[in-house]
């Protein structure tokens, strides 16, 4: 896994509130390989291989949308990667730091997201 690279993984809410989280973390790593699209699916997940683009830095973040129901996330990737998840995402959602886990090269951190 690069040091850009991210996993995010969402379940609670549906794929419109997955969606939102997704893009939230557009404006620091990029466009995911795929936005949530199953309307049935309880786990949502996506991928980020990179880095914003210097014009998109200030897209994302706070003001990206609204979530209508809680949503659980974890994010996976470099302890680099995560911190700056982390900090994307409780700047633009209410968010619970539920605990964070970490390996050799790899750290992994559960947020709970509120509306």
């Amino acid at each position: 896994m690069s040091g850009t690279q991210l996993t995010v993984t969402l379940s609670g809410g549906g794929a419109d509130d997955a969606r939102v989280v997704v893009r939230a973390l557009e404006g620091t790593f990029g466009a995911p390989d795929r936005l949530p699209a199953d309307e049935n699916a309880t786990v949502h997940t996506a991928t980020f291989d990179g880095e914003a683009e210097a014009g998109r830095a200030g897209e994302g973040g706070e003001g990206s949308g609204r979530l209508s129901a809680p949503v659980t996330v974890t994010v996976q990737g470099s302890p680099e990667a995560v911190r700056r998840a982390s900090d994307t995402l409780t700047r633009a959602f209410t968010a619970r730091d539920d605990g964070a886990a970490s390996g050799d090269q790899e750290q992994e951190r559960e947020l709970l997201l509120e509306p």
